[in-house]
């Protein structure tokens, strides 16, 4: 018997997909890895901090695909921003301030039985210089929130930023969450200028 295979970036298209001009998403709860942590994210310990989310995230793969559960690709790179002051992340502060929580999401079979924690035990193995006890398995909520799509480098995201904050605020709609970014093209594979991030927002609706 083939192992059944899926893609959840096809089954969550709403959420892997974003115009660039602003609009509303309903995100429903979903089973992320997530791995916390803090500072300029060009730092060797963000590096090694995905490394380790990663790592996790193909151990699990192998694992279900390999007991014949489900054959999937690993899901895009997320990241929750903000800083002390604002959830909603202040870019014009010292990168060096930035707190950050990196997540890549996962099928709901990666938290049956101690499947999770056999895991990150192979992960280890493979990377015991890696800060794989720190990868968790939890789910995010979010619910209702505010998206756009930025193509360009991170750098240039303000522009995109201010159209979702006016979006937002013209909407009656309240932030109450952090910043959130989803990774659709990898650095280095793809030139800055055509680089794709959705940035997402969680919202109290107008009304």
């Amino acid at each position: 018997m083939s192992t059944p295979k899926t893609d959840f970036k096809k089954e969550y298209r709403e959420l892997y997909t974003a115009k660039p001009e602003p609009g509303l998403v309903l995100a429903p709860e979903l089973p992320y890895l997530m791995i916390d942590g803090a500072g300029d994210p060009s730092s060797p310990g963000y590096a090694s901090a995905v490394e380790a989310l990663y790592g996790v995230a193909y151990a699990i793969r192998f694992a279900l695909k390999g007991a014949g559960v489900m054959e999937y690709p690993v899901m895009p790179l997320q990241g929750l921003w903000w800083t002390e002051e604002d959830h909603r992340s202040d870019f014009a502060a010292h990168r060096d301030l930035w707190q950050w929580t990196m997540m890549i999401m996962q099928p709901p079979q990666a938290g049956v039985a101690m499947l999770f924690d056999d895991a990150v035990a192979t992960a280890r193995k493979k990377k015991p210089s890696s800060p794989i006890d720190r990868v968790r398995l939890e789910t995010l909520r979010e619910g209702w929130c505010g998206q756009i799509l930025h193509v360009g480098p991170y750098s240039t995201e303000a522009a995109t930023l201010e159209r979702l904050h006016t979006f937002l605020e013209e909407g009656g709609h309240t932030i109450n969450g952090n910043h959130h970014e989803i990774y659709l093209s990898v650095p280095g594979r793809t030139a800055p200028e055509k680089m794709k991030t959705i940035i997402r927002y969680p919202v109290t609706p107008a009304g």
